[in-house]
C-alpha cells in the first residue's frame, strides 16, 4: 500500500515531468491580461491563501481520490496542481465503496503558527482538520473535529484577542434545515471545538441556501463572506459585524449582472504583495463542472466590491477579461495538467479514482506505460456508477479532443478494458474478451444513477492486440467516440450528451474489470493519453 499511494502523492519536483502548457485553454493571454475562467475545469468550492509570495488553493473532491487537491499559483492567473492532502477518506470503510456526492464538501485552507490548516465537512459525519507543516506534506490524518449531519463549509478564524472560530452552514438534505449561518469557538489551536453555536446569520428571507461561509477581520470588521441564491442562481452575499457573534449587516457584492457568468459565488478574497485585493470563485458549467474565475475586488467604505460595479450601486459584476494581477514581477505561464505520457514513476496528479483506492489497480511500468489489471466486480455493482476502479480526468475545456492508445491482454470471458465519458449518464468504448475472440463493445448507459443497465449498441470483432481510441467532445458536451488499430481512427459511436455526475463535472475515466474470481488477473498498458484541440 505505501507504494501505491507513493505513486498518488508524488513530490513537486516530479510534477512537471512531460508537462507541457494545456492546448487547450490557458487564461494568460500573454500581454498582461487574462480571461476568465482562468481554470475551465471543475475545481468547485475554491479556497485559497498567499503565504509569502506563493498562491494556493484547494477545493472540494466530494469522494474522489485522492482528495482535497491543492493547486499553486504565483500570480492567481497561472495554476497548476502540486499534490492532495487526503491520500485515502475516512471512514474508510464507508469511501472503499464508490458514494456519490459524499465525502469532501467546500474546504477551507489558511496558514497559522507556521502550519497549514484545510478544514472540510463530510455532510454525513462531521467537519475534519488535516494539518502540515510543508504545502507538500506529509498531511496528519483527519481529525474529527466535531461530529454530527449536515455540518457543511466550515472556515476558522484566529482572532486578535487570542480566540479561535469557526464559521459553518448546514445542509438541509442532512441537518433538516440550511439557509443559516453559525459561528463556534473553538480551542486557541484550532482542533476542538469549546463553544456552542450561535446563529448569526438567518437567510431565509433575503439569502435562501446561504453557505460556504470564509471567515476574515478588516478594520475592526468581522466579515463573512456567503453565496445565497443556489449554485446556478445565485449571488455573493457579504456579512459584517464589529462583534463576532453580531448582529451583522448584510450586503450583495456581486451577481450575474449583464453577463454571461451564472451563479459566481463561493469562493476566496486574496491580497497580493502589492496590496491589490481579488476574489476567486466558480461557475457552474454542467457538465463541465464548476469553473474557477477570478475577479478584481476593491473596499467602499468598508464594504467589498467583487468584480466591475458599472453602475455603481457597490454591487459587481464579473469580468471576461482583466488586467492580471499586480505580485511585483512577471511569471511564466502554466495550466492545470491534462493528459499523460506515462513515462515517469508516477502516474500524474490530474487523475483521481471514484472511491479509496487499492494496490494492484494500476502501476507504472518500466517502458513507459500505465498498466491496469482487470477488477472483480461483484454482481451487487450493476453498471460503472458503482465501480471504484474507474481512473478519471475532468474536462479540461469546452471543446476538445482526448486520444489514448493502449495495448492489452485480457485472459478471461467477460475481462473488459474501457474508456468512458462518465456522470449519471455515461457512454463507453471496450475491449472485451469472448470465448474465443476479442471484441470492441460500444455501451451507453441513461439513467446510470437510478441503477438503470447498460445498453449495447454494437460489438465488433478485433483482432489486433492494440487500440487507438479517441473521444472528440464539442460545445454543449457532445461527445463523438471513434477507435482503430493505427492512429486514423474509424468513427462508431452515435452522438452521446455528457452529463454531470452529482455535484461534479463529467470525466473521461479509464477501467479494466471483470466478472469471475480467480487467482490472477490480465491487464491493459496504456501508453498514452493525450488531450488536443
Amino acid at each position: 500500500m505505501k507504494y501505491f499511494l507513493s505513486i498518488i502523492l508524488t513530490t513537486y519536483s516530479n510534477l512537471s515531468v512531460g508537462q507541457q502548457i494545456s492546448k487547450l485553454w490557458a487564461a494568460d493571454n500573454g500581454d498582461g491580461t487574462y480571461k476568465n475562467p482562468i481554470i475551465h475545469a471543475d475545481y468547485s468550492d475554491p479556497d485559497a491563501i498567499r503565504v509569502g509570495n506563493e498562491y494556493y488553493m484547494v477545493s472540494s473532491s466530494f469522494a474522489h481520490i485522492p482528495g482535497l487537491p491543492i493547486l499553486h499559483s504565483k500570480d492567481l492567473v497561472n495554476w497548476k496542481i502540486i499534490g492532495h492532502a487526503l491520500k485515502r477518506q475516512p471512514p474508510y470503510n464507508v469511501y472503499d465503496k464508490v458514494q456519490h456526492g459524499a465525502g469532501v464538501w467546500a474546504p477551507s485552507i489558511r496558514y497559522h503558527g507556521n502550519e497549514f490548516y484545510i478544514y472540510y465537512p463530510d455532510p454525513d459525519f462531521g467537519i475534519y482538520l488535516v494539518k502540515a507543516k510543508n504545502i507538500m506534506g506529509p498531511w496528519s490524518e483527519p481529525l474529527l473535529i466535531e461530529a454530527g449531519k449536515g455540518l457543511i463549509d466550515p472556515c476558522p478564524l484566529w482572532d486578535d484577542n487570542g480566540k479561535t472560530y469557526l464559521v459553518h452552514a448546514f445542509a438541509g438534505s442532512r441537518a433538516g434545515i440550511k439557509s443559516i449561518i453559525v459561528v463556534k469557538e473553538m480551542n486557541k489551536e484550532g482542533t476542538k471545538i469549546i463553544g456552542d453555536g450561535v446563529m448569526v446569520y438567518d437567510g431565509h428571507e433575503k439569502d435562501p441556501t446561504i453557505e460556504g461561509p470564509k471567515f476574515y477581520k478588516r478594520n475592526g470588521y468581522y466579515y463573512i463572506f456567503a453565496p445565497a441564491g443556489g449554485v446556478s442562481t445565485g449571488w455573493q452575499t457579504v456579512l459584517r459585524s464589529k462583534n463576532i457573534y453580531g448582529p451583522y449587516e448584510r450586503k450583495v457584492v456581486m451577481d450575474q449582472g449583464t453577463t454571461t457568468i451564472n451563479g459566481p459565488h463561493q469562493g476566496a478574497w486574496v491580497t497580493t504583495q502589492t496590496g491589490e485585493d481579488w476574489f476567486l470563485h466558480f461557475q457552474d458549467k454542467e457538465a463541465y463542472g464548476r469553473i474557477v474565475h477570478l475577479q478584481p475586488m476593491k473596499w467602499i467604505n468598508d464594504w467589498p466590491v467583487i468584480g466591475v460595479d458599472k453602475d455603481r450601486d457597490g454591487k459587481g459584476e464579473p469580468v471576461p477579461v482583466h488586467k492580471k494581477p499586480n505580485v511585483g514581477k512577471q511569471h511564466a505561464p502554466s495550466t492545470v495538467q491534462d493528459g499523460d505520457e506515462f513515462n515517469g514513476t508516477t502516474f500524474g496528479l490530474q487523475w483521481q479514482w471514484q472511491a479509496n483506492a487499492k494496490e494492484g489497480w494500476a502501476f507504472p511500468t518500466p517502458d513507459g506505460s500505465l498498466r491496469m489489471f482487470s477488477v472483480y466486480q461483484p454482481d451487487s455493482i450493476r453498471n460503472l456508477w458503482s465501480t471504484p476502479n474507474i481512473l478519471g480526468q475532468k474536462f479540461p475545456a469546452e471543446e476538445f479532443s482526448v486520444s489514448i492508445k493502449v495495448s492489452f491482454k485480457l485472459k478471461f470471458e467477460n475481462e473488459r478494458f474501457g474508456v468512458c465519458v462518465f456522470g449519471t449518464d455515461y457512454a463507453s468504448l471496450s475491449i472485451v474478451k469472448g470465448k474465443d475472440e476479442v471484441y470492441i463493445v460500444e455501451t451507453e448507459n441513461i439513467g446510470a444513477d437510478k441503477n438503470e443497465s447498460e445498453k449495447e449498441l454494437s460489438r465488433t470483432q478485433f483482432s489486433e492486440n492494440e487500440l487507438y481510441v479517441t473521444i472528440k467532445v464539442s460545445k454543449g458536451g457532445i461527445c463523438e467516440f471513434s477507435y482503430g488499430a493505427e492512429k486514423i481512427t474509424t468513427n462508431l459511436l452515435k452522438t452521446f450528451r455528457a452529463k454531470p455526475g452529482r455535484w461534479v463535472g463529467a470525466k473521461i475515466g479509464l477501467f479494466c474489470t471483470r466478472t469471475n474470481v480467480t487467482n490472477d488477473a490480465g491487464f491493459a498498458d496504456i501508453d498514452w493519453v493525450r488531450f488536443d484541440k
